[in-house]
């Protein structure tokens, strides 16, 4: 079965993109990004770690991550933010992996892995993976589309993409890129579907 990474910063389309796919052309969808939060969901998998490495302050009401304090200390501190991906990149591995087994088990030919931070990690995939497609735009485009969609506010999303790898380290590591950037749904689809998936 074929791996095939789509990665692209905060607000670039990545996601629709996978779903393109998935319909369109059959390829199993697994996407790191919902596995990190069931585990960080109401009585995730990884809540426990989080309130031994972090205290019982980090965890909500609803037992589930506090991630707007999570995130305040994350931005502005590097060591904890290491602290809290030494938790969870190892769960999230570990449910990509039983996932690919599934689909390879179902009879997929190509699996889509939909990983944020691939640059960030690329060491960690670069063996496990066939082909990497970045999902591209303008930074003042990804401003928009995440105050548009999530409701933060300007500044929050601009430390967010500062947060991420730059734009050029991810299109480096690309066998293929979409510039998604003024594009219809149609036009996006369109494009995304003239993809050569031939490595």
């Amino acid at each position: 079965m074929k791996k095939i990474a789509i990665t692209g910063g905060i607000g670039s389309g990545k996601s629709t993109v996978g779903k393109i796919l998935n319909t369109s052309k059959g390829f199993a969808l697994i996407d790191a990004d919902t596995i990190s939060r069931t585990l960080t969901a109401p009585m995730g998998g990884a809540l426990e770690a989080i309130k031994t490495e972090f205290g019982p302050e980090f965890i909500a009401a609803d037992h589930s991550l506090d991630r707007q304090k999570m995130r305040d200390l994350v931005f502005n501190d590097s060591i904890a933010k290491g602290r809290l991906e030494a938790i969870i990149h190892p769960k999230v591995l570990e449910q990509i992996e039983k996932q690919l087994a599934h689909a390879k088990q179902t009879g997929y030919k190509t699996a889509l892995i939909d990983i944020p931070l691939l640059a960030e990690s690329h060491a960690r995939w670069k063996s496990r993976l066939d082909g990497i497609l970045v999902v591209d735009c303008l930074p003042e485009t990804q401003v928009r589309r995440v105050m548009d969609r999530n409701g933060l506010d300007k500044e929050t999303v601009l430390k967010i993409i500062a947060s991420q790898a730059k734009r050029e380290t991810r299109n480096s590591l690309a066998n293929w890129i979409i510039f998604n950037d003024r594009l219809t749904l149609e036009e996006l689809e369109s494009k995304v579907l003239a993809i050569d998936f031939e490595i």
